[in-house]
């Protein structure tokens, strides 16, 4: 079956197969960069609690740092970047849910169209 072209149908289960892959991808990577974030963001969180008020404690903003208003206001700003973070990681990991399952129904669907295709791809057909 050397040089034989795939039906236009399974051409594009295939391509949807890939971007589903794709996807599934660029989500795992979001997911990761935000738990990161999240760590680091609850690092900072235990760092503050262990100051006192009088510390001055420092952001940092771009290429500076700039002393900020006191422990209390940081660890509000802190509080609340934390819990967004958390809402998209949760977002995130059930975007990444629908995709597998997505992903592997269009790769049981690209499997059995090779299969029916004459096995076409298939090492055993």
């Amino acid at each position: 079956m050397p040089g034989e072209e795939l039906p236009p149908q399974l051409q594009d289960q295939i391509n949807r197969l890939q971007q589903a892959r794709a996807q599934l991808q660029m989500i795992s990577q979001q997911r990761q960069q935000v738990e990161i974030q999240l760590k680091e963001t609850e690092e900072a969180l235990k760092e503050i609690e262990a100051t006192t008020e009088k510390t001055p404690i420092y952001k940092s903003i771009g290429a500076i740092l700039i002393k900020t208003k006191g422990k209390s206001d940081i660890k509000k700003e802190l509080t609340v970047t934390k819990e967004s973070l958390e809402l998209r990681k949760t977002t995130l990991e059930k975007q990444e849910g629908r995709s597998r399952e997505k992903l592997t129904e269009l790769q049981s669907k690209v499997e059995s169209s090779l299969k029916l295709a004459g096995g076409v791809g298939n090492p055993d057909g």
